[in-house]
């Protein structure tokens, strides 16, 4: 980025404070000094036209001076054009048929070059193509890059023109290239700066007076030091255009084609080339003298400024778009990335000086000030700069406005109190508040733009009074900020009150707080006051409230849903106190609920003595929670009693129960459950399950979990296949039936879960009792339980009671 000013000793005291220059007073003054140069340059431009345009008029019609004029202004407004305009039409009609023959004297008062003795006379008497549209295009060409672009596409099809280039005559007897049309930008960059070397053709033709014809490109190489790209123009021509009293000007005509130009083609060319004479005189080539002293005069204005400042000349490239720009005036302030300021910086190019601001947005603000005329200013940015060695961040802002052609370009330095003022308004942005001040003796009120904001006030409107304040509330808040300003008033007191206002975008919650300032007897004088928006605060403070009172209000519905459910569980799952024999077991029941939540589970078990003598085991596991996973424990339960005592086998009874499940008027979803029937004549358990863990057998002090025979849970299918499993029991074994809370953790895999149960009933052998399952259940529930666990213990008697 482009340093905005180089610092060299402490600035002078209120330096930083003092308002920078504005940009579009500074292109005024810039423009006044140029105004008054491009006037003496016009001037001079319309004399030597007029001049030239009256000496061809005199040839044609051989009138006298002041009539060859009065002919010109006749055809001019008989035509609509300015002066000028004729003029210029006028030289481009000119042939060279007109001109004289050699030794005679042209409109301009100079020898027209003798006739070469190799042309066609049938062909010299060819007339040119008319040039009058190519001079009414002329009049819109503003740079010599625009006449570049017009002579080629007028040329084109005239001469079979590929490429012009036009160059510039410099006092120390180089050439530079000012315009090109059909070359590219990099063979453009190459030859944009010609020394004054021998053996060059536009040199040659500038030097003479005449134009140079390379016709073919093998002989011409040997003489001069040709433009060309390999084999892409065998043929062009360099026309030496006279601007004041000698040439200043050279325009080449290229051509891809090989061969002469026939004696219609160079006259047409010579034509063009004395047509675009007095162009050239107002657009690009002017007197070195006035174009010194005009860029002096611009740098003396520059050097008189006080603050960083650039004149820039846009750069263009072939098809008119701006690729850079060429500073041709600067202050001394202006400094770039390598230290170089003022009038070091003159000639060189913006994009290599401040690179940084060659970036986005700031270099389309640029082209945009430029194109429409409309002064650009850029965002504030952030320079570090280095005052008596400290570093020190300051802001900046570039401002530009454009001046004829080009731009001049400022730097704004921001001061102390600039920063304070833009951090004020930041903080009442973010904080969403504003300040206000009332002065009660002047009886002055200064609102900050942001308390308009939040009352949803037009500015046009103005401030209010702070006794007028209230009436911009609510009604059903008014009295109490009435209140409270009284007291400030009266006493002195500082208030901090909420209170609401209906803006257009809905009721806005507003916190006013205030203090007095009292004088030196103790009486208010002024009052200073801060308005804050607390919208989103009250918004979510009402949507808590509201949250937690739903909240209590589910937890207390839960909860007497968890104790009717428990006094519902206990009474159709009554457990027993001490362990029962059932068919010659020793049977020990327990049931844990779970710690976490507030709903009661579905986890259940059943252990009776059939009519047979047979002994019935059941453990299930009801998805789901409360009052209907009560009901639907209940109703399995209940039912698998039934079906079992009245004959059903095991797996038949499972069917019905799914059958069951899936057409119950409120279904509760799927269940798990393990059926086992003891046959104690036999030692005998047969069993069968849907969906649940297998039972685990404890004998001669190894375990091992039985096979699982096939079964789905119920409710998950309509057509289940169960089957049943067989195992005889020896005296000492022990058999444990129980729910998947005994051995599920999260996270954790199943298979783990039944290693865990594995090695914990081997750790835990102790005889049948009462509490035998209480350290295998520590063991196994670490921490907090989220699920009931249910468990039957059944033990063989090692010896016969």
């Amino acid at each position: 980025m482009c340093d905005a000013r180089r610092v060299t000793s402490e600035p002078a005291p209120g330096a930083e404070s003092r308002a920078a220059p504005d940009t579009v007073a500074l292109a005024k003054v810039v423009a006044r000094q140029r105004a008054e140069m491009d006037r003496l340059r016009d001037l001079a431009a319309r004399a030597a036209v007029l001049d030239q345009a009256k000496g061809v008029t005199m040839v044609l019609t051989g009138c006298s001076p002041d009539a060859a004029e009065e002919e010109l202004q006749r055809r001019a407004e008989a035509a609509g054009h300015s002066l000028l305009e004729e003029c210029w039409i006028t030289l481009g009609t000119l042939v060279p048929a007109m001109a004289g023959t050699a030794g005679e004297e042209t409109p301009a008062g100079r020898s027209a070059p003798a006739a070469e003795p190799d042309r066609d006379a049938e062909d010299a008497e060819d007339t040119p193509a008319d040039l009058g549209p190519l001079g009414g295009e002329l009049v819109r060409v503003a740079t010599p890059q625009d006449l570049a672009r017009c002579l080629l596409a007028h040329l084109a099809p005239e001469v079979d023109a590929d490429a012009v280039m036009i160059y510039a005559w410099l006092p120390a007897g180089e050439l530079q290239l000012i315009g090109h049309a059909g070359v590219d930008d990099v063979l453009a960059e190459q030859w944009r700066q010609v020394p004054p070397l021998t053996g060059i053709a536009p040199l040659e033709a500038l030097r003479t007076g005449q134009p140079r014809w390379l016709e073919d490109a093998e002989r011409d190489r040997k003489k001069y030091l040709l433009i060309d790209p390999p084999g892409r123009w065998r043929s062009r021509a360099w026309l030496p255009v006279r601007t004041g009293d000698g040439p200043d000007a050279c325009v080449g005509v290229l051509r891809s084609g090989a061969g002469p130009f026939s004696p219609r083609a160079r006259a047409h060319l010579e034509a063009v080339a004395r047509l675009c004479a007095g162009r050239l005189l107002t657009i690009g080539i002017r007197p070195h003298d006035t174009a010194d002293a005009s860029a002096a005069a611009v740098q003396a204005v520059f050097d008189a400024l006080p603050e960083a400042a650039m004149l820039l000349a846009p750069v263009r490239t072939a098809v008119g778009a701006v690729e850079d720009y060429r500073i041709d005036a600067a202050t001394a302030q202006a400094v770039d990335v390598v230290g170089r300021a003022g009038r070091e910086l003159v000639g060189r190019r913006f994009r290599e000086c401040c690179p940084a601001l060659a970036e986005e947005p700031m270099w389309q603000g640029l082209k945009d000030a430029l194109a429409t005329g409309t002064p650009y200013e850029s965002e504030p940015f952030g320079r570090q700069e280095t005052v008596d060695g400290a570093t020190e961040l300051f802001n900046y802002t570039v401002r530009a406005a454009r001046l004829g052609q080009g731009l001049v370009v400022t730097w704004v330095r921001h001061g102390s109190s600039d920063r304070q003022e833009q951090r004020l308004a930041d903080l009442q942005r973010l904080g969403s508040l504003g300040w206000a001040s009332w002065n009660l003796i002047t009886h002055e009120v200064t609102w900050s733009s942001q308390v308009f904001a939040l009352f949803d006030r037009d500015p046009a409107d103005g401030p209010v009074a702070l006794t007028d304040l209230p009436g911009l509330a609510l009604p059903e808040d008014g009295p109490a900020l009435t209140h409270a300003i009284g007291e400030l008033l009266a006493r002195g007191r500082t208030f901090d009150v909420p209170f609401r206002v209906r803006t257009a975008d809905g009721l806005r919650h507003l916190r006013a707080v205030a203090e007095a300032v009292p004088d030196s007897a103790g009486t208010t004088v002024e009052v200073h006051g801060v308005v804050q928006d607390l919208t989103a605060q009250r918004s979510a403070e009402l949507a808590l409230v509201e949250s937690e009172r739903a909240i209590l209000t589910q937890h207390d519905v839960l909860r007497a849903e968890r104790t009717l459910a428990g006094l519902l569980q206990h009474a159709l799952l009554p457990l027993p106190t001490r362990p029962v024999r059932l068919a010659g077991l020793r049977v020990d029941v327990a049931y844990l609920p779970a710690q976490s939540g507030v709903h009661v589970g579905g986890d259940w078990f059943s252990a009776i003595e059939l009519p047979d003598g047979d002994a019935l085991f059941m453990v299930g596991d009801v998805a789901g929670h409360g009052i209907g996973a009560v009901a639907a424990m209940a109703q399995l339960r209940f039912t698998a009693k039934g079906m079992v005592i009245t004959g059903s086998s095991l797996t038949g009874a499972l069917a019905r129960l799914n059958t069951l499940l899936l057409h119950s008027r409120d279904p509760h979803g799927t269940a798990t459950l393990v059926l086992a029937r003891y046959d104690p004549a036999a030692r005998r358990l047969v069993w069968a399950q849907a969906g649940h863990p297998p039972p685990l057998l404890l004998r001669d002090g190894q375990v091992r979990y039985l096979d699982r025979p096939r079964g789905m849970l119920l409710g998950a299918s309509r057509a289940p296949d169960y089957e049943e499993g067989v195992c005889r029991l020896a005296p000492g074994d022990r058999v444990l039936l129980y729910t998947d809370g005994l051995v599920e953790r999260p996270g954790e895999s199943i298979d783990r879960g039944l290693k865990r149960l594995a090695d914990a009933v081997l750790g835990h052998t102790a005889e049948p009792g009462s509490l035998s399952l209480g350290p295998l259940l520590a063991s196994m529930l670490e921490g907090e339980r989220r699920d009931d666990v249910c468990v039957l213990d059944l033990r063989v008697p090692a010896e016969p009671e």
